[in-house]
């Protein structure tokens, strides 16, 4: 008797267990399948929160930026007397509700040879009535004003961090100044500033008016991290998120700061400088004065319900537990002899000894279905381990195949930038991403002789090692065929019949290739059916190249390619690119497009050739937010400084 209690006691204990891992995984899989869902919702509706505010309050401040250029255009194309000019700036106050204030403030003498300086200045008291300022007294002197000043040597519009205007409106406000300028003599002079000034208090409306639960909140610091609202008053204008940082000695709380004011947005845990609870941080910047919002969710307010959830589980659980051990207890009492043997075969087999043999069970009941299923799963897994054996061997070849097909690949590219480091009339850069370990997007760039360099960007139908292969022929079929003297179009009508002459598999390539006069900046080009490049001229103009009408290569032979011609001027940049950029999918299954690819340049003016492509690529990954790449993607940036 004692044997057999032993025998039900170890099954009872092997089902038992196997039963708490099952209700484990299932307790665990809930707990963090709700906590997952709980998080991505609060994720999606604080990233919803915060852009609608940042929305809001980017809405506010461009319209006050708007007025400020509008008046700064008046002025540059209008000559006004001291009275239109009150006049402009009365209006510009009293019919807009957003603006506290408003100066046209010049350039010593530059509005009356006879006067030295000018800044008539109306705002609103605190009754809402107009009142009138003259800020060119002796006690206040303008023209050593932070919102005076950096307009000026920036020579754009620039909004100034808050600060207490005293003599001016005497309020905590924050200013838009804009530069305006008129042409004399030929030149391009600087006449003075436009300004908009803004009361703190709606920013404030708009950030109080964010409710998270019981604790939650928002606040707004600044392009230096100075708090402009938040909840603690005592912080506000007083302190920045990096002195608090230092203050707690938190390292993660001072790297926050550094994104926030670098104008990144994210969803990341962090503890409430109010309360110290645990909290999860949505953040977002303006796109219009660089500040940036924060909205704070409570963890364990979000998270009550399911904290409860999970306690009757628990409960539930426990109480199955102990339902289901009584009734295995009483089973396992019948069930003796051939489960003996079953088990010990079974250890056997568990400790990976496939080759042991299962005993016998002639009883026709589940005792004998389950001695002829562990037979059946015995030879199974040994069918299943051999056939992965082999499967696994045959795909670590494989892979070892293509990651040396991918090193080939990208050793014949350019691969070292800058190529030519005594070569200053242009800079180059370009970026080439495969979708998988081998593609077949090209690009190549030399010398035809010493003033004219030919490069080239390309696309070849397909992916995968054949596309690779064709890619690889394309681009040594144009390195063979250009040579000095050539146009373009003799180039692509050679290398388009050599590729169609003998084109079995019918692949075709895209390509656009260009010879460059470094000199002079001539630019003689051919299209064969690729995207149309952009000029982003040195003003920070984007044009797009006109296309020449060209057939991709390889698809019929004899066809007849024509050259176009432009001229680049000094710090022009020309940016070329495959569809893999324009075609780049968001989890929503919108494309990238050229109109977002043309907000990326157009922003990028003054960034150097290797930074344009590499914030363009990052655009790109931060768009597709970890959807997985479908096309090679490849650009190429060439900027012309001339002789």
């Amino acid at each position: 008797m004692s044997g057999k209690r032993g025998i039900a006691f170890k099954l009872a204990a092997l089902i038992l267990a196997a039963v708490s891992i099952i209700f484990l995984a299932i307790f665990g899989y809930n707990y963090l399948y709700s906590r997952k869902l709980i998080i991505k919702y609060v994720e999606e509706n604080a990233k919803n929160l915060a852009g609608r505010t940042v929305n809001e309050i980017d809405t506010i401040l461009s319209s006050v930026a708007k007025v400020s250029q509008n008046v700064a255009y008046i002025i540059e194309n209008t000559q006004c007397s001291g009275d239109e000019l009150k006049s402009m700036l009365h209006a510009v106050v009293k019919n807009n509700d957003e603006i506290y204030g408003a100066t046209i403030a010049f350039e010593p003498y530059r509005f009356d040879p006879s006067v030295e300086r000018y800044a008539p200045y109306f705002y609103k008291d605190s009754e809402g009535n107009l009142r009138f300022a003259d800020l060119a007294l002796e006690n206040y002197s303008y023209l050593y004003w932070d919102w005076y000043q950096i307009p000026r040597e920036l020579e754009r519009t620039v909004w100034s961090e808050p600060y207490f205007d005293e003599g001016g409106g005497n309020i905590v406000m924050a200013t838009c100044s804009v530069p305006f300028y008129r042409i004399e003599a030929g030149e391009r002079r600087l006449c003075g500033i436009v300004t908009a000034d803004i009361s703190l208090l709606w920013l404030e409306k708009i950030i109080a008016s964010i409710k998270i639960a019981q604790t939650g909140y928002g606040f707004v610091i600044t392009r230096n991290g100075t708090f402009v609202v938040h909840p603690d008053k005592d912080l506000v204008m007083n302190e920045t998120i990096f002195g608090r940082a230092e203050e707690r000695n938190d390292k993660a709380l001072r790297e926050l700061g550094r994104k926030m004011i670098s104008g990144k947005s994210g969803f990341v845990p962090f503890e409430s400088l109010v309360t110290g609870k645990k909290c999860w941080m949505v953040y977002a910047p303006s796109k219009v004065n660089g500040w940036s919002v924060g909205v704070l969710f409570p963890q364990d307010e979000l998270m009550a319900d399911v904290t409860h959830l999970n306690r009757a589980v628990i409960i539930i659980g426990i109480a199955g537990f102990c339902f289901l051990f009584a009734l295995i207890i009483l089973i396992a009492h019948k069930i003796t002899g051939p489960l003996r043997l079953l088990a010990g075969a079974a250890h056997i087999i568990a400790t990976g000894n496939l080759e042991s043999a299962i005993p016998s069970v002639k009883s026709r009941d589940e005792v004998g279905e389950l001695a002829a299923s562990f037979d059946h799963m015995k030879n199974s897994l040994q069918q299943y381990i051999k056939d992965l054996t082999e499967t696994t061997a045959a795909k670590e070849r494989i892979e070892s195949e293509l990651h040396i097909a991918h090193d080939i690949q990208m050793g014949i590219l350019p691969k070292v930038f800058p190529p030519f480091p005594d070569v200053s009339e242009f800079d180059i850069y370009a970026i080439l991403e495969p979708a998988r370990e081998v593609g077949g997007d090209l690009f190549d760039f030399f010398f035809l002789d010493d003033d004219h360099l030919c490069f080239h960007v390309g696309d070849v139908s397909g992916k995968g090692v054949p596309a690779s292969l064709f890619m690889a022929i394309t681009k040594t079929l144009i390195k063979t065929k250009a040579v000095k003297g050539l146009t373009p179009d003799s180039i692509l009508n050679q290398v388009n019949n050599d590729l169609s002459m003998d084109n079995p598999s019918l692949m075709f390539v895209t390509l656009f290739l260009a010879i460059l006069d470094i000199r002079t900046g001539e630019l003689a080009y051919c299209n064969g059916g690729h995207n149309p490049p952009y000029i982003l001229r040195a003003n920070g103009a984007l044009e797009g190249v006109d296309t020449t009408h060209g057939m991709a290569l390889g698809v019929m032979e004899d066809f007849v390619y024509q050259s176009k011609f432009l001229t680049l001027g000094k710090k022009d940049t020309l940016v070329l690119y495959t569809d893999g950029v324009t075609e780049a999918m968001d989890h929503a299954l919108e494309l990238f497009t050229e109109a977002r690819l043309e907000e990326v340049l157009s922003a990028s003016c003054d960034l150097k050739v290797k930074d344009l492509l590499s914030g363009l690529l990052e655009k790109i990954k931060e768009f597709s937010h970890g959807v997985e790449q479908t096309d090679d993607i490849t650009m190429m940036a060439i900027r012309f400084h001339g002789a």
